[in-house]
């Protein structure tokens, strides 16, 4: 499973980060890093949150990847 993470800038300075592969899976960073490494532990919630519900069998292996290359 690949999951892209795309950023944006809020005005404030703070970073978004979000994963459109899992609908609502986004988080705030002070920094860039911050907010990739938030999003990475909500997607990895979701989809244990998901496996444990039956949605998804088993647990596959996970690349998170963002705009600027592997993360």
């Amino acid at each position: 499973m690949k999951l892209r993470v795309e950023f944006d800038r809020e005005t404030d300075g703070r970073w978004i980060a979000e994963v459109p592969e899992l609908p609502g899976v986004l988080a705030y960073g002070k920094t860039r890093a911050a907010a990739l490494a938030a999003v990475e532990a909500l997607a990895l919630r979701v989809i244990a949150d998901r496996i444990e519900n039956g949605e998804l069998t088993a647990l596959p292996d996970v690349l998170f990847q963002s705009e600027y290359g592997r993360s």
